[in-house]
């Protein structure tokens, strides 16, 4: 049995892991998730939220170890949370999620991918401190072999997204490099190029590199192969 915290990426919250949770539990694993602030039913004012309270909210939730799954932007916060408490961490699970490079925030690694597919679905808010994704181009991106049931789910759930974490790099040093991790390629990706998520994945252990043939949003799509995955994972 393993314990699992399941940590969200942009614009979503821990909503979008109802299918995902149930199976590992069936599996006999222990698994929950969160809602990062600003995100879900966490009403953190946007304008206050950074990579630091995203981290903070990560270690909140770790009353004992566990293995740390991050998706997409999630990647960012769980490495930091692992810079500052490794003994709180069992491993680090990137699914088709960033993860840091010296010196460069989220934004910046982006545009390091060969393609950039979320670009033109990217919408800033008024407020200047938040961005959104234009719905009508969300099913393509992020939910192209979900069920119609799970796309109004997710399209339903989506929220704005602060910008200031994805814009601040993640320090990361001896205490992360300590945590064991692992990387969850998805081959049919339409928001992060999976040629991209091989490339971070590269100086990962063989053994620790994983692919699923999904979109971006296998815990709607495939939860059940991904919750196989995770306990083989654990295993």
């Amino acid at each position: 049995m393993a314990r699992f915290l399941l940590i969200h990426g942009a614009a979503h919250g821990a909503w979008c892991w109802r299918d995902t949770i149930p199976t590992l539990q069936a599996l006999g694993h222990e698994a929950r998730a969160i809602d990062l602030p600003g995100h879900g039913a966490d009403t953190t004012p946007l304008a206050e939220v950074t990579l630091e309270s995203y981290a903070d909210a990560i270690l909140s939730a770790l009353d004992e170890p566990a293995i740390v799954v991050g998706h997409s932007m999630g990647g960012y916060p769980i490495s930091v949370a692992a810079e500052r408490a490794p003994e709180r961490i069992a491993r680090l699970v990137y699914l088709c999620s960033y993860v840091p490079w010296p010196g460069l925030s989220l934004a910046q690694m982006r545009r390091e991918a060969p393609t950039q597919p979320l670009v033109p679905a990217i919408r800033r808010n008024d407020d200047g401190v938040s961005m959104r994704f234009d719905p009508a181009m969300a099913r393509d991106l992020f939910y192209h072999d979900c069920s119609d049931e799970a796309v109004d789910f997710a399209l339903a759930h989506l929220s704005d997204q602060p910008l200031a974490p994805m814009q601040t790099p993640a320090v990361l040093g001896e205490r992360y490099a300590s945590v064991p991790r692992s990387y969850i390629v998805c081959e049919r990706d339409g928001a992060i190029p999976p040629v991209f998520q091989h490339r971070m994945a590269a100086d990962f252990a063989p053994e620790d590199r994983h692919a699923l043939p999904t979109s971006h949003s296998p815990f709607l799509s495939a939860p059940d192969a991904l919750a196989r995955l995770l306990d083989r994972i654990a295993g």
